[in-house]
């Protein structure tokens, strides 16, 4: 039972790593992601975040339909729901609930501050947990106001964390037999990719973090590149003394490592404005592309700066076989990015995100026996939809 992002980048994880997801939507309305984009009920962000999983549209709200939900659980290991606050409470569907009917459901929630606490009741997007968690005060320049991320990792991380969790769980319940309850605060989750900003500028909690834009230090900045459009930029990481000399070399300036005002890392912060320059005359009269082959070659970090058009394009994702194009039963056949963990005995085939209650009627069919003549009485009932 999850919805938007957290809980589907969790069970959209699973799915990939081959359990089977059967999703519970509400009849009529589904997940409200399927309407993200004006006029679909297939947005290209309900199909990036639902692949590989099964869809059953029962409503909950009916008496008959709870019962059905209650009667598929114990075929299954493991429940998700994100909803908001007091959601599942109201449909009476808690862990008290449904482990008396599965001891050994592994029950997983994602709350944006988690249920207990002042913050408990409140309401929470992706953007209120990175907030919350600081991501906001360390994004943007030193002297400008703290800037939203772009990133949706208080949603999406939070779901690989809770991923993570129900993992554990299983492997703990094929030792022990026992289910538990799994719960994951947002907030929390998304400090745990605050911790490195924590650690290197907040003195252990006593003082914020300051921002600090694109530089990080003489060497280490965002540079522009030629076309001189939006996202015609390459962030170049020289970090120590031998990524400096190899720099030096790839612009094709090893005059620079001798030259007293860059010689030391001292010298070089001292200045870094017109070190910035005679970098940024090399990078101007190449494209992001070129300047990122030619330094990444010399042993430079660095990356041109991929939009997101780019990424369907590059040549390096599309080597690696990571843009897939799936068959989607609405939309055709679509691109989509594929899974980032590579298992060389567990690789599961990319499928494309299902159509709202497009499995209902298998679902029931296989799991509880039903026959079609009870299926379509439940259908008349408006206990579910196919």
């Amino acid at each position: 039972m999850t919805q938007y992002e957290a809980g589907t980048a969790c069970t959209q994880l699973l799915a990939w790593f081959g359990a089977d997801v059967v999703k519970v939507e509400r009849p009529g309305v589904g997940d409200p992601a399927r309407g993200i984009a004006w006029g679909t009920d297939n947005s290209a962000y309900f199909v990036y975040w639902n692949s590989n999983k099964r869809s059953i549209a029962i409503d909950l709200e009916r008496p008959r339909g709870r019962d059905l939900l209650l009667e598929l659980l114990p075929r299954y290991d493991v429940f998700v729901e994100n909803y908001g606050p007091g959601v599942i409470e109201k449909l009476d569907l808690g862990y008290d609930v449904m482990s008396a009917v599965h001891p050994g459901i592994i029950y997983a929630r994602v709350k944006g501050f988690g249920t207990s606490g002042p913050y408990a009741d409140y309401k929470c997007y992706d953007m209120v947990a990175q907030a919350a968690a600081g991501a906001f005060s360390i994004t943007g320049e030193p002297d400008g106001p703290p800037l939203r991320p772009g990133p949706t990792t208080g949603d999406s991380g939070t779901g690989v964390q809770l991923a993570l969790a129900i993992t554990a769980a299983y492997v703990q319940r094929q030792r022990t037999g026992e289910g538990q309850l799994i719960e994951v605060s947002m907030q929390e989750a998304m400090t745990y990719y605050l911790r490195t900003a924590v650690a290197n500028g907040s003195d252990w909690g006593r003082r914020a973090t300051p921002r600090t834009g694109n530089a990080e230090g003489p060497t280490v900045n965002l540079f522009p590149c030629k076309g001189g459009g939006a996202n015609d930029y390459i962030y170049i990481m020289a970090l120590t003394s031998r990524m400096w000399r190899a720099l030096c070399t790839g612009i094709g300036r090893p005059d620079l490592i001798e030259d007293p005002r860059f010689e030391k890392g001292r010298q070089r912060q001292e200045n870094r404005e017109i070190l910035f320059e005679e970098i940024a005359k090399w990078t101007r009269e190449r494209s992001k592309a070129e300047a990122m082959q030619r330094l990444g070659e010399a042993g430079v970090p660095c990356s041109a700066v991929l939009d997101t058009r780019d990424l369907f394009e590059d040549p390096h994702l599309r080597a690696r076989g990571f843009i897939e194009t799936v068959e989607h039963a609405a939309l055709g056949p679509v691109p989509v990015l594929g899974c980032p963990a590579r298992l060389s005995r567990s690789e599961v085939p990319l499928r494309a995100a299902p159509l709202l209650g497009e499995h209902t009627a298998e679902v029931l069919a296989a799991d509880l026996d039903l026959g079609a003549d009870e299926i379509r009485a439940l259908r008349d009932q408006g206990a579910i939809t196919e």
